[in-house]
């Protein structure tokens, strides 16, 4: 199985890059994984907030594969304890034949399709966070999760 966080936007900030790289590095150890940056919309101020959500849910669409299992970071998602979550995972390594697609939308969030489209939703907090910390926070829970599951000093109960 691989695993893949699909952004929209690159990273901007230097210290989050050096931060997610690192991260994604060390996942790579345990699991196939990889971030993929859906580029930005260019000239978004003619559209309204529906339609550049419209628009980055196609181009998100588009960058789906057939069998890919598509769980969306959203607000209103099912909320994780670390452990729980590494369960989670455990169980998705055991089943997902094909790509784990974790997306990580707009600053609008997402289209009606793509959320039409998507198997799950995960909530990383209640609180919000701007979407360059939210890959950073995600790739360390990630990397936490691996880390559970394999017996690693990472997490302490």
């Amino acid at each position: 199985m691989k695993t893949t966080l699909l952004v929209v936007g690159k990273t901007v900030e230097q210290h989050y890059i050096v931060a997610i790289n690192d991260y994604i590095q060390r996942t790579k150890h345990f699991i196939s994984f990889e971030m993929e940056v859906i580029p930005e919309l260019k000239n978004t101020k003619s559209l309204s907030m529906e339609q550049q959500k419209e628009k980055e849910g196609e181009l998100i669409l588009k960058s789906l594969l057939p069998g890919d299992v598509v769980v969306l970071l959203d607000e209103n998602g099912k909320e994780f304890r670390s452990v729980a979550f590494a369960q989670w995972m455990e169980k998705k390594l055991n089943t997902v034949n094909k790509r784990l697609v974790f997306l990580i939308g707009g600053p609008y969030g997402f289209s009606q399709k793509v959320y039409d489209a998507a198997h799950e939703k995960i909530s990383l907090s209640k609180m919000t966070f701007s979407h360059q910390m939210i890959r950073l926070i995600f790739v360390e829970q990630l990397y936490r999760a691996m880390n559970i599951l394999n017996g690693g000093p990472y997490h302490h109960e």
